[in-house]
C-alpha cells in the first residue's frame, strides 16, 4: 500500500521540498513522518509549506543585502602582510588562508575559510588581488599587500 505525501524538506533519492509524492506506508511511518521530511496532503500541509517558503525567500533576500553591503566594505579593503623573507625578497614560508583570515578579522572582518578563493599560497612579495566568495551570485577582490617586515 501507499500514500500520497508532501516533501517537508528535500530528500535524496525522493524528491524535493513541496513535491506530492506517493511513498510506502511503512516508509512515511518508521522514517519520513518521526524526522519530519514529509507530511500528508493536507490544505493545512500546504500552507505550512507555503509559508516556510516565504520565510526562506526572506532569509535569501535578507543574506543577500549583507552580502552586497559586505562586497562594498571589501572592495574598499587593503591588506598588508608583513613576511620574514631571506636573501633576494625570497619568504619564508607563504601567505595562506589562515594569515588572510587572522588579517581580515584584525580589520573587523569576519570569513569563514571556504569563501576566500586562494588557489595556492602566496610565496613571492608583491600586491595580489585575491578573490572571495560572500555569496552564491556575489564575488568580491580583496587587495593584498605582501611586504618584508
Amino acid at each position: 500500500m501507499s500514500k500520497e505525501v508532501i516533501l517537508m524538506a528535500d530528500v535524496a533519492g525522493l524528491g524535493q521540498e513541496g513535491e506530492v509524492v506517493r511513498v510506502a506506508e511503512g516508509y512515511l511511518r518508521n522514517y519520513l513522518g518521526p524526522h519530519k521530511l514529509a507530511a500528508p496532503v493536507t490544505e493545512a500541509t500546504r500552507r505550512q509549506l507555503e509559508k516556510k517558503r516565504r520565510q526562506r525567500e526572506q532569509q535569501l533576500i535578507q543574506e543577500r543585502e549583507q552580502a552586497a553591503a559586505l562586497v562594498k566594505t571589501m572592495e574598499q579593503l587593503s591588506l598588508t602582510i608583513p613576511v620574514k623573507t631571506g636573501e633576494g625578497g625570497q619568504l619564508f614560508g607563504s601567505v595562506t588562508v589562515a594569515d588572510l583570515l587572522a588579517a581580515l578579522k584584525a580589520q573587523g572582518v569576519e570569513l569563514a575559510k571556504h569563501q576566500v578563493l586562494l588557489a595556492e599560497p602566496l610565496r613571492e612579495l608583491g600586491v595580489f588581488n585575491v578573490p572571495v566568495k560572500l555569496h552564491p551570485d556575489l564575488q568580491a577582490t580583496l587587495k593584498v599587500w605582501v611586504v618584508e617586515e
